[in-house]
């Protein structure tokens, strides 16, 4: 989903340039794609069938860090539950900094590698989830990490800034886990994602928590 660059579900919904098919977390400005547009990145939320690419330049947007790999198939709505494992670790308490972007985060375990570059392409687990705790992503259930340049709007704005820290937000390093506490500005806003029939896996102006793992630079 990355200007059709392969991924695996944010980005959260990637924070993509398509709109999301949950592969990559979710981006509200999709980048033009020359070939296959509606296999663009998009972290894993499916747009509804009436919604296309050419229709809505906003949702498409690479800030789905969710989007799906252009080469993965769309996740089904059952498929949004985490592993035991996963799922176990997005509930290990974290005291959450906030930054005055209003993004909340808190490091579970500081890495030990290099930060990552604006631009960079790195390698991420997530689990995400909403505040009252459903889990609507796990990169761990596909069993491969979601690829995708960090800091240039692929992903969510909350993802980008999560990562590669400033305002307030120091980097991840390679090797940390960080939980991050999602405002819906930084996130999906008031669109949502993944709505179809009056449902949406991700409502209209949802807080988003993401335990984020940047396992290295791709």
């Amino acid at each position: 989903m990355i200007g059709c660059v392969e991924m695996g579900l944010v980005a959260a919904y990637s924070v993509g340039t398509c709109l999301p098919s949950l592969e990559r977390l979710p981006c509200l400005q999709p980048r033009k794609c020359k070939k296959h547009p509606m296999k663009c990145a998009a972290v894993q939320v499916q747009p509804p069938p009436s919604i296309t690419v050419a229709s809505d330049e906003t949702l498409l947007k690479r800030r789905t860090l969710i989007a799906l790999l252009a080469s993965d198939a769309v996740l089904s709505y059952s498929s949004f539950q985490a592993a035991p494992a996963a799922a176990a670790a997005a509930q290990t308490p974290c005291q959450f900094q906030v930054a005055p972007s209003g993004l909340a985060f808190c490091d579970q375990l500081v890495g030990a590698g290099p930060q990552a570059l604006k631009g960079q392409l790195i390698k991420a687990h997530y689990v995400g989830r909403l505040e009252n705790g459903k889990v609507f992503d796990s990169s761990y259930n596909r069993g491969k990490p979601l690829t995708f340049r960090v800091g240039v709007g692929e992903v969510i704005k909350g993802w980008d800034e999560g990562i590669i820290g400033g305002d307030g937000v120091p980097p991840m390093l390679a090797g940390g886990k960080r939980t991050l506490k999602i405002p819906p500005e930084l996130g999906y806003g008031s669109r949502g994602a993944g709505c179809r029939g009056g449902s949406c896996i991700i409502p209209p102006d949802s807080v988003l928590l993401f335990d984020v793992e940047f396992v290295s630079k791709a």
